[in-house]
């Protein structure tokens, strides 16, 4: 009901909040959403293609957004097929977030991008909601800096360095083959919202290859780097104990895979499925003796209906993971929110006290309740205890092993493996007999642990911290110390324990000599099962950004984490792949003392030492996921508040938003001519005359920027003009109309200073334009403009003194040409104007410029990415056919004939979609042509030759016209088709003069 009251409030004020482009957004989620995601290959297009290559002309990227997030977030099914189209959702969405940002904020505008999409499809049903969340992805996409911060923040998700080189991390998590939600694929698209570049997965006691496959692409996909680890159970003095098992060494993910299915391996795996089927046993136990016996007494103590769970139900719930109690806990809350409402209606109908007291219980009622109270056996002794090993003669051999014996048998499987101990719920006596009895084979502890630490279990972290940096650290006596005060400790608690600490503290050598070579590291995980209330991740607080340091420093939900660990910034120098003339010029005075760098791009990197995380009181590990407040189980229903569709003037149709904007600037404006203007004509026209010269100019500007007026493209003009652009700058030119004329012409110069135009026209303007300068910084940086933009308004304001000066002479000669006795008495009053004239042309060729820089450095993104698949795919080909000259023959009808075999036919392939893709950048994109340019021109001669013959497959009109038909771009052809038979001969003509043989290099060119 409230959905839909709140989508007839959306169509009350259609025609004034949200624009045509929100609902169209919206339409096309809600449709993608409603549809068969899994029958319909609608925007599966192939990988190669590239975000602004020929797609462009079928799809938008908000469809192909839509789908490849609806994709991950709804494809849950095991299978190779499945995996594969979570894989080719998450290229695709990788792709067009990391593509669609124009401004220096690439990879944090990407990051929102994701999470809105991802908001906009889990509001489904709610459109108002998801209007707005649309028109924050439109807003958003723009990439202006001040927008992406605020949706970063709106998200809890700090703002990340663009040069990708925060340690941010996480050492133990769970996908949904074990404990998680989420798929491989979609844990790693989280993983990369929130910032990380390291991840490790946990799976218990085996892995399945296909999910071990998927999870490894994915990072490469999103370039975070994966380990995959075994997590093993060991019994300990009647309970069990984590040890976490990550084997390394490997040159490859190929040779990881080949490494799980080696026999000793396998063997393992085999031995670790016998103990998940024994475990899924007591948990289906469990459920059958929640079913006999609490399920009717909640029945009775909530007089209402409480239906069984069945086994197979629980199962279904419990998907492609393995049955734990986790799983049981949340299929459990789930099961009984049926119940829960109804019990709520009656205690609201019944009122009191009472009722209210029990209804704020049931709605703090969670999963985390009913694991430890329903499924507690120190509540209920009949409920199998799934936390301590079972004394029955059915227990599996694999969970008979002590420590020593299952480190024994690891070491055998991979000389290179990590063995972490997980320290949650272990005082500092168990880690260090643990130690002892692994022999030195555990390499790391897990120090730190989220989920342990929001439960209380992390009781000695600090005595722990303090054993693990006197191993390390190499201080014998104090290890001997330590463990002497644990024997004590033992021998009023246990007998048998403080013998054997005894016998370690004979043997302190053995257990000190284990780690001085090579010392204990710390790994920091939070077991992240994605329904946390915490999240996964930690990030170091020295490699972040100032702003998310303050962002950090102001949020009450972050959590203290007692840990830190020194980090260190080291520099890293490189020649840019393509230098300038400046940067080689720069690179000749290398030679001398301090330029050693000169003309190399540099590249900050952190670094730290996993030994030396340590326990503070006040630590620098951040914890990525803050502690989000529950929102509980919605029992009773919410309040009706008035005005509470209130939508606010952000979400303003644009057309309104932008005539507001205009008019906000023009009345200042007008109201400063009318009082300042003595002559009528610039009194009533001054403003018009004004805004004519900001609007003239903007468009100009963004046309050249774009090279938009050449016949040479098939960009139209009108595509580049940002009208919201446009209608910010003249909103911010009415004020500044204000801020000159009135207040520093009239206000300061004249009636404070004497000082007019027709007196000293060098100091009028020379004020005007540094006032002016100033102003235009201050708002830019408001805006969010590049920080060098606003800095060059200060030297536009210094170019255009003599500019205006120019004007100021010109326009006197040609109004005394005209027959005017006394040019001085109007050009006085139009010093505001002619500075503004001035101004504006200044900025017409310094910001067309900068935009027009920005145009290419997207269209070098755009030629990198492609032409690296070209001459990929070209090596690929050389490899297949040695002796053959395979770029002609790719050229000629029929192509390879079906020689090579498959990998023949996709190499085919490859080249003709990388060359359709050219094509398109070529003739539709802002800037492509130059950019092409300068890259062919720094080209060598043979690699020029290579890149002209591979895009002679477009020559194959009769192939490539089939493999458009065929459905390389879905069902809509048409116009892809159209835009290949008539501009292949023209690009291939011109492409070719460019790339022509003996064709001289002009250096200076990027």
């Amino acid at each position: 009901m409230a959905a839909k009251r709140r989508s007839g409030v959306c169509a009350q004020l259609r025609g004034i909040y949200f624009d045509r482009q929100d609902r169209e957004i919206l339409a096309l989620v809600n449709r993608i959403l409603e549809s068969d995601v899994k029958h319909s290959d609608t925007f599966l297009f192939d990988p190669s293609l590239h975000p602004h290559g020929i797609k462009e002309l079928v799809a938008t990227p908000v469809s192909r957004m839509a789908y490849a997030v609806i994709n991950l977030l709804r494809n849950l099914q095991t299978g190779r097929t499945q995996a594969r189209d979570r894989l080719l959702a998450l290229k695709t969405l990788y792709d067009e977030v990391l593509n669609s940002a124009h401004t220096t904020l690439r990879r944090n505008t990407a990051r929102a991008l994701m999470q809105i999409m991802k908001s906009m499809v889990r509001a489904h049903g709610d459109q108002l909601e998801q209007l707005k969340l649309a028109h924050d992805f439109r807003l958003t996409a723009q990439g202006t800096p001040r927008v992406v911060r605020r949706m970063l923040a709106r998200y809890h998700l700090p703002e990340m360095p663009e040069c990708w080189n925060q340690l941010a991390f996480d050492d133990h998590v769970y996908d949904a083959n074990t404990k998680g939600r989420k798929t491989p694929t979609h844990l790693i698209m989280d993983a990369w919202i929130k910032g990380m570049r390291s991840l490790t997965v946990a799976y218990e006691y085996w892995v399945q290859p296909d999910a071990a496959r998927e999870i490894l692409r994915a990072a490469e996909i999103t370039g975070i780097g994966v380990r995959i680890g075994l997590e093993f159970r060991v019994p300990f003095y009647g309970r069990f104990i984590s040890l976490f098992w990550i084997p390394r060494g490997f040159s490859s993910n190929e040779d990881f895979l080949e490494f799980l299915h080696s026999p000793k391996v396998a063997e393992l795996m085999k031995r670790g499925r016998e103990v998940l089927r024994w475990r899924r046993e007591r948990v289906l136990d469990c459920l059958t003796l929640w079913n006999e016996r609490q399920r009717p007494q909640l029945e009775a103590q909530w007089e209402v209906p409480v239906p069984e769970l069945s086994g197979e139900e629980f199962l279904r719930r419990v998907g492609r993971g393995q049955a734990s109690g986790v799983h049981l806990a949340d299929a459990l809350h789930q099961h009984v929110l049926p119940p829960l409402r109804a019990r709520a209606a009656l205690l609201l109908e019944r009122g009191g006290d009472e009722a209210r007291t029990e209804l704020a219980f049931l709605e703090s009622l969670s999963a985390e309740y009913i694991a430890d109270h329903w499924l507690s056996p120190q509540e209920h002794p009949e409920m199998p205890d799934l936390t301590k090993p079972s004394s029955s003669t059915d227990l599996p051999q694999l969970l008979q092993l002590s420590v020593g014996d299952i480190t024994r048998e690891l070491s055998e499987l991979n000389p290179g493996y990590r063995l972490v101990l997980t320290t949650k719920g272990l005082s500092v006596e168990d880690v260090a007999e643990l130690l002892w009895d692994s022999r030195g084979s555990i390499s790391h502890l897990e120090i730190f642990n989220m989920r342990g630490w929001m439960e209380g279990k992390h009781g000695s972290l600090k005595a722990i911290s303090e054993l693990q940096q006197a191993l390390n650290e190499g201080l014998g006596p104090r290890v001997k110390q330590m463990i002497r005060q644990m024997s004590r400790r033992m021998s009023s608690q246990d007998e048998e324990r403080a013998a054997k600490f005894r016998q370690i503290l004979h043997n302190v050598p053995k257990l000190w000599e284990h780690y001085r070579n090579k010392p204990l590291g710390s790994r920091l995980g939070t077991s992240s099962v994605s329904r946390d209330s915490y999240g996964m991740g930690f990030v170091l607080r020295e490699t972040l950004p100032a702003r998310s340091r303050k962002f950090y420093a102001r949020d009450r939900h972050q959590p203290e984490i007692p840990i830190c660990s020194p980090v260190e910034e080291c520099v890293r120098y490189s020649m840019p792949r393509n230098p300038s003339p400046w940067q080689r010029a720069l690179r000749v005075i290398s030679v001398l003392p301090g330029c050693r760098h000169l003309g190399m791009k540099r590249h900050p990197v952190w670094k730290t030492a996993s030994v030396d995380f340590r326990v503070c009181q006040r630590g620098n590990v951040i914890n990525l996921g803050g502690l989000s407040l529950s929102s509980g189980n919605n029992l009773a229903p919410a309040p009706l508040v008035q005005g509470r569709e209130h939508i606010g003037p952000a979400y303003l149709n644009s057309s309104i938003s932008n005539c507001l904007k205009v008019l906000m600037g023009f009345c200042p404006a007008f109201f400063s001519f009318m009082y300042t203007q003595n002559w009528w004509f610039l009194a009533w026209f001054g403003t018009f005359f004004w805004f004519g010269i900001t609007g003239v100019r903007n468009v100009v500007q963004m046309v050249m920027a774009a090279k938009g007026a050449t016949r040479s493209t098939l960009i139209h003009w009108k595509d580049q003009v940002n009208v919201s652009r446009l209608c910010d700058s003249l909103m911010f030119t009415g004020f500044s109309v204000l801020l000159l004329e009135m207040l520093v012409r009239v206000a300061l110069l004249e009636r404070t200073l004497g000082i007019t135009a027709a007196q000293s026209p060098w100091v009028v303007f020379g004020v005007l334009s540094l006032v002016n300068g100033i102003y235009l910084c201050a708002h830019n940086v408001f805006r969010g403009f590049p920080r060098q933009a606003a800095i060059g308004n200060l030297f536009r304001s210094l170019l255009a003194i003599p500019v205006s000066s120019f004007y100021n002479l010109v326009l006197y000669h040609l109004a005394f040409a005209m027959g005017v006795e006394n040019p001085v008495l109007y050009l006085a009053p139009s010093a505001a104007v002619i500075s503004k004239m001035a101004s504006d042309t200044v900025a017409a060729i310094i910001e067309g410029y900068a935009d027009s820089q920005v145009n290419l450095r997207m269209r070098r993104w755009d030629y990198r990415s492609k032409l690296t698949s070209v001459f990929d795919c070209y090596t690929r080909l050389e490899l297949l056919f040695p002796d053959e000259d395979t770029l002609i023959k790719l050229a000629k009808p029929g192509g390879l004939q079906g020689s090579g075999g498959a990998m023949g036919k996709e190499l085919e392939r490859a080249f003709i979609i990388n060359a359709l893709d050219l094509m398109y950048i070529w003739f539709y994109q802002p800037r492509a042509q130059d950019a092409f340019r300068q890259i062919t021109r720094t080209m060598p001669e043979a690699d020029r030759n290579v890149l002209a013959r591979a895009q002679l497959v477009l020559t194959r009109e009769r192939e490539v016209s089939q493999m458009l038909v065929d459905g390389l771009l879905g069902r809509n052809f048409s116009r892809p088709l159209a835009f290949y038979l008539d501009k292949r001969k023209e690009y291939l003509r011109r492409l070719s003069r460019l790339c022509r043989p003996g064709k001289v290099r002009e250096p200076g060119m990027l």
